[in-house]
This record gives C-alpha cells, structure tokens and sequence, in this order.
C-alpha cells in the first residue's frame, strides 16, 4: 500500500506557481501536436492547416470541458453563481465537454477551409490518450477523483483526503484510456484504418467510453452528484451515449470500406 502526499504545485519561483495539472494540459498538447505533425498525418492538406487547427484545438478543450462541468456536474451551483463560471483556477473540467468543444471546432475549422472533419478528428483521436494519461497523472498528483475503499495491495492513501486506502482510479484511468488506448489506435492506424475517415474516431470513442464506464465503478462519484439513473454516475451515463456514436461510426464506416 503506498501513501500519496504530492503537492498539486510542480514548480514555485517565489509568487508564480505551476501546477501539475498545466503541465498535463502543455505536454499534452506539444507531444500531441509533434506526433500529429511528424507521424500520423498523411494528408499534405491537413498537414499545412494543422498548426493553425491546433489553436481551435485548444480553444474546443478549455472552453469545452469548462462548459461541459457547468452544465453536466454542478449546474445548480452556477446557476445562483454566473460569474464562478470564468474562475477556471478554481478548478472543474470536464472530459467529455471537452471532447464535444474538439468536435464543434473541427466541424467549424474544416468546413471554414473545404476538409473533411473526420480527418482531422481522426488524428486528435490518435494522440488524444496521450492527453488523458498526462491528465489523469496529473488528477493523482493532485488527490482528486480518487477511488472508492478497498484492501488491494496497490491501494493508496491520500493524506489531502483522509485516512483510508482506496483505488488509485486516477492511475488505472491513465493506463487505460491512455496507454493501452493509445496502442490500439495506433495499431488499426497502421492496418491501413487511417484512410476510411472516422473509423478511427470511431474506435476511440468506443474504446473510451467502455474502459472509462468500468473505471467509473472504483471511482467515488461526484460528491455534488452521487449516483444517478440505475445507480450510475454521470460520467458513466455520457459514456454510454457516445460509446452508441462510436458503435456507429465504426459500423458506418467499415460498411463504407466493404463497398470500396
């Protein structure tokens, strides 16, 4: 059993904190870009567009996943309190918002330039577990999100919390939805699945949506939320949602590629 007493601040220089959850966002985002660039883009169209894509990206993940925790984790709260909204140093982000700010930009920026968005949605989608296992990294150094109770050998104790061992769910979501997610991308990336626009994005949402639905049950829910609809946590019921779009996506677009 291990003992987590990680300061959420990575680097102090006398006033100016960086913390390990920025860190998360910037290495994500410049390994992301770099791998995109020199490695998964084939597309000499999507290749000269793709720095400036990388601003819409940016913008689709902050203002997304700020927005999608207004309204899907504590919209009671600011509702009576507009202007807490803007207060992101304060913390509350929310995956799947972010996912649905990358997807309205790409449709926008794509449509603005005559590409096809599942392309470019297709590339974030290959690098995106890089982010979410730098993210998720970042949620255990900072004790939050943290697991239910349990006796495991790996379990841990977060001292900022209390004084019980729990699941380190953070690190299982980083495993997960990071690593292993992004060996299997890249796999049915290069079994040639890169060229049926979609199919790619589609594999991700499935794959996501199935391994965060499981983790979601070693995870202490939302204090503000609970357990919801059939005793499932708002993170489960939106991942089931989309984990249906990418059931479509990939029947879609594979019956797309038997007729090629």
């Amino acid at each position: 059993m291990f003992i987590n007493n990680f300061d959420p601040v990575a680097i102090q220089f006398f006033s100016i904190e960086i913390r390990w959850y920025s860190l998360a966002y910037i290495f994500g985002i410049l390994i992301g870009w770099f791998l995109s660039k020199k490695v998964f883009i084939t597309n000499t169209r999507i290749n000269e567009k793709f720095d400036d894509f990388l601003t819409y990206i940016i913008l689709g993940i902050i203002v997304g996943g700020r927005l999608g925790y207004v309204i899907f984790y504590n919209f009671n709260y600011y509702i009576s309190n507009f202007f807490d909204i803007f207060k992101i140093w304060q913390g509350g982000m929310s995956f799947h918002g972010g996912l649905i700010g990358i997807i309205l930009v790409s449709f926008w920026f794509a449509k603005k330039n005559n590409h096809n968005p599942l392309q470019y949605l297709d590339v974030v989608a290959l690098v995106a577990p890089l982010g979410i296992f730098f993210g998720r990294l970042a949620n255990f150094m900072n004790s939050e999100l943290y697991g239910i109770e349990t006796k495991v050998p790996w379990a841990v104790k977060f001292i900022k919390i209390d004084n019980l061992y729990r699941h380190p769910s953070q690190l299982y979501e980083a495993f997960f939805e990071g690593l292993i997610l992004f060996l299997i991308l890249v796999y049915f990336r290069y079994k040639g699945f890169i060229k049926i626009p979609g199919f790619i994005s589609g594999l991700f949402l499935f794959f996501y949506s199935i391994f965060r639905f499981i983790i979601e049950f070693f995870r202490i829910p939302d204090e503000q939320l609970g357990y919801l609809f059939l005793n499932l946590t708002m993170g489960q019921l939106i991942s089931l949602i989309f984990l249906f779009i990418g059931i479509y996506l990939i029947i879609t677009k594979y019956e797309f590629k038997k007729e090629l």
